[in-house]
């Protein structure tokens, strides 16, 4: 299988031409189909302190008065912004849509971009696909010493699905937190805090939960290590599959995503049709 998005944080990588061909997302396939997918996973992993760290172990409630309820498809072309000005970002493989400012790179539906284990290469932690990123080349490091300057995004937004969830609550609970731990904390879960889920309707009608979680004293390893936050939206699409869209960036510097648009961007997010691989 072709990657079709080979190393994205190292110069002369950044994208590879047709054909495509779907990568899988975590839990489906074998660790040597996730080998090849994980290409696209952002740098920021490079920078976490070296201890072994196994995944996120983070409590989750259930909250079945929240549970998102199917919506119905939107008479309006999701493929066209909601928001004057700005690019939409539609991910066949869940149905999904959503805006991003026109500053935003958006990427083919097919990218895959997350994080592995610090410690294990092999172990995808948590990612999504046809993802937009903000500044994609915000902050540049070689941060394992091996000579490869990597670059590090400012912020990444996508979506995923969420198979074997309960309710749209559970799953922003456990991803937000995961997110914030993947990309800024590894290998310390301690100073990740996370918010209890709210319900939300966005703009076009699609109702679930979102949940907000970031990170405190992440030690300033390096000059692009550093806080970040996640902010994770459940919810139902037109097949009643539970997904999720997923925001995290860095917190704390200059040009940073602030709260207001990360909820507009969140506002923006819709159904686009009847979930297909791209």
């Amino acid at each position: 299988m072709e990657n079709p998005y080979t190393q994205p944080d190292r110069p002369g990588g950044l994208y590879q031409p047709p054909p495509f061909r779907p990568p899988q997302e975590p839990g489906g396939g074998g660790r040597s189909s996730r080998k090849k997918v994980v290409a696209g996973i952002c740098a920021l992993t490079a920078l976490a302190v070296t201890a072994a760290a196994t995944g996120v172990a983070l409590g989750v409630r259930e909250n079945r008065a929240r549970e998102a309820a199917v919506p119905a498809a939107s008479a309006a072309d999701p493929t066209k912004p909601q928001v004057a000005g700005w690019k939409t970002v539609v991910n066949p493989k869940h149905g999904t849509a959503f805006d991003v400012p026109p500053q935003w790179e958006v990427l083919e539906p097919t990218v895959f971009s997350g994080h592995t284990d610090s410690k294990d290469r092999e172990k995808v932690l948590i990612g999504h696909t046809a993802p937009a990123f903000y500044k994609s080349k915000w902050c540049s490091i070689d941060g394992d010493g091996d000579g490869q300057v990597s670059d590090v995004r400012l912020a990444n937004v996508g979506t995923k699905g969420a198979a074997g969830a309960k309710n749209a609550a559970e799953i922003a609970e456990k991803e937000a937190p995961t997110w914030v731990y993947a990309a800024y904390t590894q290998p310390d879960k301690s100073v990740v805090k996370t918010d209890k889920p709210v319900a939300y309707t966005t703009r076009s009608g699609v109702s679930g939960s979102y949940v907000k979680a970031r990170s405190t004293g992440v030690p300033r390893t390096n000059h692009c290590a550093g806080d970040g936050q996640a902010v994770v939206f459940g919810f139902k699409n037109s097949r009643g599959d539970l997904v999720s869209w997923d925001f995290y960036g860095r917190t704390g510097v200059p040009g940073a995503v602030d709260d207001a648009l990360i909820m507009r961007v969140l506002s923006t997010v819709r159904l686009a049709g009847d979930p297909k691989e791209p």
